[in-house]
């Protein structure tokens, strides 16, 4: 899936997303790329492993989040077996939020 992944399309949108420097960059650059719908899903399921690492049961997450069981399910998955991505990102995440 990795080498799938890897594309020279795929290395050009990652390095357009590396060049984004505020929130409202990011906001106009997702929005110009995205569906509001694919921008929902990609935030529920960062919020999802959030709450995962946070220790929440499914049904909370669920409530909180209206993912469901399947997402939280993969999302778990990604956080135990993938590839550390969501737990690099979350954090920095926390190490920014200490900083301010």
């Amino acid at each position: 899936m990795k080498d799938k992944l890897r594309t020279p399309a795929m290395d050009y949108f990652f390095d357009a997303v590396l060049t984004l420097k505020s929130r409202e960059e990011c906001y106009n650059f997702f929005e110009d790329v995205c569906t509001i719908n694919e921008l929902f899903t990609i935030s529920q399921r960062l919020m999802v492993a959030k709450m995962l690492t946070e220790g929440k049961t499914y049904i909370e997450i669920s409530e909180v989040t209206g993912a469901s069981t399947a997402t939280i399910s993969r999302v778990n998955r990604s956080l135990e077996y993938g590839n550390d991505g969501y737990n690099i990102a979350m954090e920095r995440i926390e190490a920014e939020t200490v900083k301010e």
